[in-house]
């Protein structure tokens, strides 16, 4: 149960650094994408999401509710992708480091 408290805190932590309040909103685009903040909002919501999902299926699967096969496919979803989402962030670091680098 300590690992769920923990899962449920670092979603929370993915979510909160999603919709931070103190931040400006990021300027809307004209096109129909909407923006890569909202992507990067709607890739942090899926996988807090997913993890979710996962915490909820562990859950079922103590109280005799869930198969353990549902079990093991929700929690490896999940972890794929926070793993995903991890490279993501690390991407956009390296590229934030690069333009700071680059003379004026």
């Amino acid at each position: 149960m300590a690992t769920s408290a923990f899962a449920a805190g670092a979603y929370a932590a993915a979510q909160s650094i999603a919709r931070p309040g103190a931040a400006p909103k990021p300027m809307q685009t004209s096109g129909a994408g909407g923006g890569f903040g909202s992507l990067l909002t709607q890739a942090l919501d899926s996988v807090a999401q997913t993890g979710a999902k996962a915490d909820a299926q562990t859950l079922s699967a103590a109280g005799g509710k869930a198969n353990v096969i549902d079990v093991v496919t929700a929690v490896a979803e999940s972890e794929t992708a926070l793993q995903t989402l991890v490279a993501v962030r690390d991407r956009v670091i390296s590229a934030y480091e690069e333009i700071m680098r680059m003379p004026i």
